[in-house]
């Protein structure tokens, strides 16, 4: 299907400026015609995400907020809070997760870290990232969380009662430090390449997708390890009736709660293609009240 956009004086490109003075010239029946100015229209009318700022203890902190592109449910829409590895961007989370195309109907959360922790590669402090344990600078992330997560609920109509949150090396640690201080927030979480350790133990126990490289040069292996089997006992996961799909798999825990495990023969990197996975594992999970 060829088409050409004319106006009374030459040949003109399409934009949304002259589109009420265009006429199509095509050889196909109007209706295919019409779908393929809708899809046209559609692209340029895209919008992109909305920047949210925050004041923390004095300190301006930002987020990537994408609103729920498809309708939500009448209790709200999934909210999914991501973070960042050391060093990182919210903008390059976004742009390589696209969580908010994988979930249309849910409110997704790129969150920015600042500098201020130091990191394997960054002894100085000077790059972006998170806290790794409660009570370390101040709990400025944890405060940074509360507030975003009161902000997003009321703005952007989110239900308190599927909050997610999915984190990658420090921002895979920062999501076991939600999980063992904010646990009665979250209804799933998912951390990559970041360890929690004692900060399992002590946590209530959740549904958690963990995802580990067993080629990871920068976090061990088995440290990576040390963390599943300690997820697994705070769960009571049940390895008898673990389910495996692929590099997936799911073990049942207690209280409805389940131990997936995606261990990949990679490094450090996150594996996007896990990705789908995770959000199938979110999209099974709903917060229970008691």
């Amino acid at each position: 299907m060829i088409f050409r956009v004319t106006s009374k004086t030459k040949d003109q490109p399409f934009t949304l400026t002259n589109a009420n003075r265009i006429r199509l010239v095509c050889q196909e029946p109007l209706s295919v015609v019409i779908v393929g100015l809708c899809l046209a229209l559609a692209v340029y009318s895209a919008v992109g995400p909305e920047s949210e700022t925050f004041k923390i203890d004095g300190v301006e902190r930002q987020a990537l907020v994408y609103s729920n592109s498809k309708a939500a449910a009448v209790t709200g829409a999934p909210v999914v809070f991501v973070f960042h590895g050391h060093g990182g961007t919210a903008q390059n989370v976004a742009r390589r997760f696209r969580i908010h195309e994988l979930w249309p109907e849910a409110v997704v959360v790129y969150m920015q870290g600042i500098p201020g922790v130091v990191g394997i590669r960054d002894t100085e402090a000077r790059q972006n990232g998170w806290q790794k344990t409660p009570g370390e600078v101040g709990d400025r992330d944890l405060k940074f969380f509360d507030t975003a997560l009161e902000r997003i609920q009321k703005k952007y109509k989110g239900d308190p009662n599927r909050v997610y949150v999915i984190g990658h090396s420090n921002g895979g640690r920062f999501v076991n430090v939600l999980w063992n201080a904010r646990g009665d927030k979250l209804a799933a979480l998912c951390s990559a390449a970041g360890p929690g350790g004692r900060l399992i133990q002590n946590a209530a126990p959740k549904p958690v997708f963990i995802i580990a490289g067993e080629k990871d040069p920068l976090v061990p292996f088995q440290g990576q390890q040390l963390s599943i089997e300690l997820a697994r006992k705070r769960l009571n996961a049940d390895q008898s009736k673990a389910k495996v799909n692929g590099l997936e798999r799911t073990e049942p825990g207690i209280d409805g709660t389940e131990l997936v495990t995606y261990v990949h023969s990679g490094g450090h990197e996150f594996p996007v293609e896990a990705l789908p996975s995770v959000i199938k594992f979110f999209q099974r999970h709903v917060k229970h009240t008691r």
